[in-house]
């Protein structure tokens, strides 16, 4: 019956399961996406090669193990952007149980591949990093815990989510990873700022986030070590931040050329963390424009989309998919430019890695789900009516 009243999208019986999809998706988003891992592979060609080389590998074994990752994330995020935001909750609750307790594991049987944090399971062909798993699904639960606590009589969502987001962080922080720990309190404070908190009470929360900032500092030697380097008025040109400075001023507005880079040679992380690096060293500008524009496409649509939905869940929990996705974007471009403190953090669809481009296409695939067009209609009919 609610279709009949707020249909804005004709229901059309019978019709196929991927016109229907077709017919709903944001077209552009997708498009922002592809173009995304595209380029991925093409400076994966360029960027890998050196560590390839050093490793004793063929020229394009990284490549190879991009494009093979690369289709399950884009398979990933086509099936789950078919299913409905029922289905994309059901999918979100469940996924988290399982990637928690993978996370709450990896102190007994992770391993940290001599990088000084345990963030990952060893699996002999590959790794898996439980945290990258964890960021979409546990989005969509905070998601469904504070649209429920809208609801008339309803659980204490909003509370229960500041549970689980203490418990989520606390866990990360002992690998330790204070990025992804950053992000997903990044991502739990627009969400609740979304669903209605009041300023005062995030104000609350930005003092502990900086008094925990200032235990960390304090008792953690690893995050001591990279706000010194940051805060330090030198910058040692031969550290990574250093290296990635320089290739992107050498780079100047049209680039080096292609191949013709450096800082490729010079970078252990130059296919992960700096990629952009050599993105602006053999691109240019241009490039860095380009692939800043791609993301801010996918944020502004995903959020204007959001913003005439109805159903609580889908405004919360999109905001939330929408704005981790990007601003863990902003924070890699932002460490290789010395904006922010070195912290780890790939660059969705186009550094090197398994778990991190599985679990972006199920990030943008969950987006792409919750922004579809559908019958229900959207928020600015509420006002219409009541005119």
């Amino acid at each position: 019956m609610t279709e009949m009243v707020y249909g804005t999208v004709p229901v059309r019986a019978g019709e196929p399961v991927l016109s229907r999809w077709w017919r709903t998706v944001d077209r552009w988003s997708l498009a922002c996406v592809l173009l995304l891992f595209g380029l991925g592979l093409l400076l994966g060609l360029a960027a890998s090669v050196p560590l390839a080389s050093r490793n004793g590998l063929p020229p394009f074994h990284y490549v190879d193990r991009q494009a093979f990752f690369g289709i399950f994330s884009m398979a990933a995020m086509f099936l789950t952007s078919l299913v409905s935001p029922d289905r994309v909750r059901r999918i979100g609750v469940v996924g988290f149980l399982l990637t928690f307790v993978a996370l709450a594991l990896l102190p007994v049987f992770g391993s940290s591949f001599g990088k000084g944090a345990i963030r990952w399971y060893s699996l002999g062909f590959t790794s898996v990093q439980p945290s990258e798993f964890v960021k979409p699904c546990f989005v969509v639960l905070c998601g469904w815990l504070m649209a429920a606590s809208q609801e008339i009589n309803g659980p204490p969502g909003k509370l229960a989510s500041f549970g689980v987001t203490i418990v989520v962080v606390g866990f990360l922080a002992m690998q330790p990873d204070f990025g992804q720990s950053a992000l997903v309190l990044f991502a739990w404070g627009v969400m609740y700022f979304v669903a209605g908190a009041p300023i005062v009470l995030l104000a609350g929360v930005a003092m502990l986030v900086g008094g925990g900032s200032v235990l960390a500092y304090n008792f953690s030697d690893h995050f001591a070590k990279r706000i010194n380097m940051f805060m330090s008025a030198d910058l040692d040109p031969r550290t990574q931040v250093g290296y990635a400075i320089n290739a992107i001023q050498e780079g100047g507005f049209f680039g080096t050329g292609v191949g013709q880079g450096q800082v490729k040679w010079q970078l252990p992380d130059a296919h992960t963390d700096f990629i952009i690096a050599v993105a602006a060293e053999e691109y240019g500008t241009l490039m860095v424009v380009f692939i800043l524009g791609l993301y801010t496409t996918i944020l502004v649509r995903s959020l204007t989309r959001l913003m005439r939905e109805r159903d609580p869940f889908v405004r919360i929990a999109g905001t939330g998919l929408a704005c981790i996705f990007a601003v863990q974007a902003l924070v890699n471009m932002s460490v290789a430019v010395r904006l922010l403190p070195a912290k780890g953090m790939t660059l969705p669809f186009i550094s090197y890695g398994g778990s991190s481009l599985i679990a972006a296409g199920i990030t943008v695939g969950m987006l792409l789900a919750l922004t579809r067009t559908r019958p229900q209609g959207d928020i600015g009919e509420i006002f219409k009516r009541g005119r």
